[in-house]
């Protein structure tokens, strides 16, 4: 057996574009924003219109519990490449995100466990965290170069989307239409997430990082009603809906 073996795995992270080196100020606006949307160790690339001192930067981002992976190409790049540290080709053509139709919010009181509700009757009632799952809903057919996103749930397509389209959510996504842009679901690390579509024809599908490209998907599926989802050994399974 051989002793290096690799394995296809799509790396998901933000992208903190900058247009201030005032440390104070970018941790003042960040903080609240990171805490919001982005679990601890999500993993960061920086992009700057000004110019930073880019080891501070880092440090500046890893106390607030990101993981900074590289910068893209611009003026910070010659201080990277000065440490070794990656740098990205910046975007040509950045894909234009668009709204949802429509969103449905479901909010979900996390039940307390018995050592929880003991505690509670000691001290005075605090607001419960709620837990929201959001559903995007869309209508339109998702045009080249447009990117429809949901951070905290599932994405319901009524129609298909484009080549150089790009479609991304924490959870489930169904397409009710041709999908032939990227189709990318889990992206915050849900291996329970699953994709269906009426016609697969994608450029590349992806569920909690697992990632297949247009050329590798199994030929028998392709143009078919499809349900796509990781097996145990974290590997992408297709399979042909039958009607």
């Amino acid at each position: 057996m051989a002793d290096i073996r690799i394995k296809g795995r799509m790396v998901n992270a933000i992208r903190i574009i900058l247009d201030t080196n005032d440390h104070d100020a970018i941790r003042q606006q960040l903080a609240p924003m990171l805490q919001k949307a982005f679990p601890p160790g999500t993993l960061v690339v920086i992009e700057s219109s000004v110019e930073q001192e880019l080891i501070a930067l880092i440090q500046l981002l890893i106390s607030l519990e990101v993981q900074p992976m590289a910068v893209t190409e611009g003026l910070l790049a010659d201080q990277a490449r000065a440490i070794q540290f990656p740098v990205l080709p910046s975007d040509t053509k950045p894909l234009q995100r668009i709204k949802p139709t429509k969103e449905q919010v479901v909010e979900v009181e996390p039940e307390a466990t018995g050592d929880e509700a003991e505690e509670s009757e000691k001290v005075e009632a605090k607001p419960a965290r709620v837990v929201s799952h959001v559903t995007s809903y869309h209508d339109e057919i998702l045009r080249t170069g447009q990117c429809l996103v949901q951070n905290h749930g599932d994405i319901i397509l009524n129609a298909g989307i484009n080549s150089g389209s790009e479609i991304i959510a924490s959870g489930n996504i169904h397409i009710y239409g041709s999908a032939r842009g990227r189709v990318i679901a889990g992206a915050d690390g849900n291996s329970a997430a699953r994709i269906f579509c009426h016609s697969l024809e994608a450029e590349l599908v992806s569920i909690a990082g697992t990632y297949c490209v247009a050329d590798d998907i199994p030929q028998h599926v392709l143009k078919k009603a499809v349900h796509i989802y990781l097996n145990d050994q974290q590997e992408l399974v297709f399979e042909v809906l039958e009607f």
